[in-house]
């Protein structure tokens, strides 16, 4: 069950995401299929959903799927794409789902869900004994070049520091994390995937796409202004020519509650 909470602000558009950041959930269909290995008739939790498409391919499988996003955008473009898969808007932080679960899945959300402890410990209660927890996020320098253009644009602006919403751990770290809410860690990889951003404005499109809430207390002015400077620092490394190459280094894991 997913209690009651107050509505955060959704910076997020479902179709901006889909348009434009499909690359996302395509790249990581891989992440189903090899790590997850879902079987008809499981009960699997998807967190951090999104827009649905990996939830429908698990749903695929003949497991019963449940996603949650705290995006209630997101939600209504999952549930508009998806039938016969439960979606609920709801905080990783709030979850009240006990032994319900025989996994959980988690694609490009949980480096979002600071601080992670307890989003971990709440999936451990959700899951049966025995049951698996896969999952991918950011890892340890993920889109390093992205957010040193931008850090870099407020500086020469003259604009306050703005620390970014993301957690990108290390292996190390996230082994302890996870080990210290019960589960036994039995496979990590982190690994680079450079990710084209497609189209002249790629760039600018992942911006407005996944940094609304990092910028969001600049003006629209002050906006518009870090985010052509952004992209005037970030061309030497990010632009080959044809495309924006965004520098992604991705974290998997297997974790299971004993």
């Amino acid at each position: 069950m997913m209690p009651d909470a107050p509505p955060p602000t959704d910076h997020w558009q479902a179709r901006h995401y889909r348009d434009r950041h499909a690359f996302v959930y395509e790249s990581s269909r891989d992440l189903v299929s090899g790590w997850l290995v879902p079987q008809p008739g499981e009960c699997i939790l998807d967190l951090g959903c999104g827009t649905g498409e990996l939830t429908a391919h698990i749903a695929g499988s003949g497991a019963v799927v449940t996603g949650v996003d705290a995006s209630p955008d997101m939600i209504a473009g999952a549930r508009a794409r998806s039938s016969g898969v439960t979606f609920e808007v709801g905080d990783a932080h709030l979850l009240t789902f006990r032994e319900e679960f025989d996994a959980v899945f988690s694609n490009a959300a949980l480096h979002w869900m600071r601080p992670l402890p307890p989003v971990f410990a709440n999936l451990h209660a959700a899951l049966r004994p025995g049951g698996r927890l896969v999952l991918e996020m950011g890892g340890v320098g993920n889109v390093l070049g992205v957010r040193e253009a931008v850090e870099g644009a407020l500086a020469d602006l003259g604009l306050p520091a703005l620390a970014h919403p993301w957690v990108f751990p290390s292996p190390g770290e996230l082994a302890t994390t996870l080990e210290a809410a019960g589960f036994r860690v039995e496979r990590l990889h982190l690994f680079g995937r450079l990710s084209v951003l497609s189209g002249a404005d790629g760039f600018r499109a992942w911006l407005e796409g996944f940094a609304g809430g990092w910028l969001s207390p600049l003006n629209d002015d002050e906006r518009a202004a870090v985010l052509a400077h952004a992209e005037e620092l970030a061309r030497p490394r990010l632009w080959n020519g044809q495309d924006w190459v965004a520098d992604y280094v991705r974290l998997r894991a297997l974790a299971v509650r004993p």
